[in-house]
């Protein structure tokens, strides 16, 4: 039984799903477990815990009763996924190399705690990663 997932609310469905299905496995180590690039929904695992799953934000709205509300404006991060691994660098360039942008690289956070890297980009819809290793 999942605990607890991130289940990102995506309009770029096609362009999320290849940047994780790219960048997961490698990352942490999980596999798709259920949907496909068509969606409206895929799944990671790692073994048998969920990690990330994406869904079609038009979908979720019918669902939702929603979908006549405007879509939302402009503003700040309301999620952000957060992975610890062995090498922020090399995190932070495998995104990079399968479309995520550029937001803060590869830097020590002293005042995070004494031994914190992070680096931070955004996936095609969007979403906020933070890489993080404590050395």
């Amino acid at each position: 039984m999942d605990a607890l997932h991130a289940r990102l609310l995506v309009t770029r469905f096609g362009d999320c799903f290849r940047f994780y299905d790219a960048v997961l496995p490698e990352l942490l180590g999980a596999h798709l477990s259920g949907g496909g690039e068509q969606g409206p929904y895929a799944s990671w695992d790692v073994g048998e815990e969920a990690v990330v799953r994406l869904f079609d934000r038009a979908a979720m709205a019918e669902v939702a009763g929603t979908a006549g509300l405007p879509a939302p404006g402009p503003a700040q991060d309301a999620v952000m996924l957060v992975s610890r691994v062995p090498d922020v660098g090399a995190a932070h360039a495998l995104c990079l190399a399968h479309g995520a942008r550029d937001v803060a690289v590869p830097a020590d956070r002293p005042a995070w705690g004494p031994t914190c890297r992070t680096a931070h980009v955004r996936d095609p819809e969007g979403t906020l990663l933070e890489f993080q290793s404590y050395g």
